[in-house]
């Protein structure tokens, strides 16, 4: 399987990359702002958040609107990836009908796509470290092992979410809720670590990756503190397996696709 998933990524990276580009262009291609509201948008959800939270509810967090904004724009990479990942063979239909592709391509696209616009977002963030004066120290450097936890993570549950979204019609309903449910799990407004009691605190970062990886990553890019790296580790480890066995389904699996859609 390994060899055939290395010539499929050499065939059609190209591919990918081609498809990316086209479904930017064309998110913007009739907005009088263009690309500014890559920009604009999760700068505006910041100021938003950072107000509710901070203001409202009394949110204390050092450096708190870089510290929202961080977890936002990593939630939304994850939140907006696994919703599309669930009708991306059905609505590529003309495509997946009539020529060969495998199917996870379709996936990876999307995940170009959304890490581009996260990139931005991280460009954001580097100007408000600068802004805000926060001491860098050489644990910032965590947070390239912690964003390919991230990826793999991402990819390996999007690969079953493709498959199983081929076959279950109200799976995007179920996959809004528990997305709903992980929000408020993850700590995108609050540190869960301060906020949970513990042990439950320690219990909810180890288990929810995602919950691990942003609070890992304000740890090593805001605060300058080491991160958990056995779990870093760990979690690379479930990752690479889960995005293994989502490979090795959709290959057995794929050619069926077609019949059902």
């Amino acid at each position: 399987m390994f060899q055939r998933f290395k010539a499929d990524m050499k065939k059609y990276w190209k591919y990918s990359i081609y498809a990316a580009k086209s479904q930017l262009k064309s998110e913007v291609a009739n907005s009088y702002l263009n690309w500014l509201w890559w920009i604009l948008e999760p700068f505006c959800y910041m100021l938003i958040y950072a107000f509710i939270f901070g203001e409202v509810f009394g949110a204390k967090e050092l450096y708190f609107p870089i510290f929202i904004f961080l977890g936002n724009t990593i939630w939304i990479f994850f939140s907006k990836t696994m919703t599309q990942s669930v009708r991306l063979v059905k609505q590529n239909k003309p495509i997946v009908s009539k020529v060969y592709l495998p199917k996870y391509i379709l996936l990876i696209d999307r995940m170009m796509v959304n890490a581009f616009k996260m990139g931005i977002s991280a460009l954001i963030v580097v100007g408000m470290l600068f802004f805000y004066k926060v001491p860098m120290t050489t644990n910032i450097i965590y947070f390239f092992p912690l964003l390919i936890d991230l990826f793999l993570i991402v990819f390996g549950v999007g690969c079953y979410l493709l498959h199983y979204g081929v076959y279950i019609e109200d799976l995007q309903n179920v996959i809004n809720i528990v997305l709903r449910l992980l929000l408020y799990m993850t700590g995108i407004f609050w540190d869960i670590m301060k906020r949970l009691p513990a042990p439950y605190n320690s219990y909810v970062c180890k288990c929810n990756p995602i919950a691990f990886i942003i609070s890992s990553m304000r740890d090593c890019v805001i605060y300058g503190k080491t991160p958990h790296r056995k779990l870093i580790l760990v979690w690379f480890v479930i990752g690479l397996v889960i995005s293994i066995l989502g490979v090795r389904k959709i290959y057995k699996n794929e050619n069926s696709y077609v019949k059902v859609i």
